[in-house]
This record gives structure tokens, sequence and C-alpha cells, in this order.
């Protein structure tokens, strides 16, 4: 009995997902697009960090480009241009253990890529 439930709910799933594609005139059209692109920040470690985080980036990415680190308030800690391939931050005294978002913009400061890490101290 709880095999044929599985079963039809699998099915359902299968034929409910078929609908939500973008060529669909019925699908719920959010205006939101997915970037063509690959990430730029290809790594970021260790998360959760205590004392540094790393980022490594992409061959890609423009010179141009800034890194910039907030709190979870929004408050701006860190804002660096982009130099080589891997960039360590120090996480001084102004971090506290908690969330943090970076952002990687370009040179007009639109956000090209977002991430969040965790602090812990």
């Amino acid at each position: 009995m709880g095999n044929r439930y599985t079963f039809i709910l699998l099915i359902c799933m299968i034929l409910g997902s078929s609908f939500a594609t973008e060529n669909n005139p019925l699908a719920i059209n959010t205006g939101f697009k997915f970037a063509e692109s690959a990430a730029k920040v290809t790594r970021f470690y260790p998360n959760p960090a205590t004392t540094v985080i790393n980022f490594e980036f992409d061959k890609t990415v423009d010179k141009s480009y800034t890194l910039l680190i907030c709190n979870f308030l929004g408050k701006r800690m860190t804002e660096t241009r982009i130099t080589e391939s891997k960039i360590t931050v120090s996480l001084d005294d102004q971090y506290f253990r908690g969330l943090y978002i970076y952002q990687l913009r370009d040179q007009s400061n639109r956000i090209v890529e977002s991430g969040r890490f965790q602090v812990v101290k």
C-alpha cells in the first residue's frame, strides 16, 4: 500500500515539474533570470572562519572588480579591489560572531555574484 502512494507521488512530481519550463505560457513569470555565466568566486574557505577567510576567483574575473564584505545588518566591513586570483581577508576585532555577506561587484558597482559565510570567534 505504501509503495503505491510513493509511486503515485513520484509520477505527480515528474508530471508537475514538466509544466514549469521556461517556454510554457502557463508558467509563472517572475521576471528573474539566472546568470548564464559561470561563478566568478570559485571557492571561499574556511567556512566557518575564525581569523582569516580566503577567496579564490575564476581566471575571467576582471581586475576592476571589487570584493565587498558586509555584516548581516548591511554595515560595510571590508572593500578590496581584486588584484590576484586569490585574496585573503583578515578578520580583525571588528568581525564578531555571525553571518557575513560577500559581494563581487563590477566597475559600475553592479553585483556580479554574492554569497554568505559565517564567523565564529
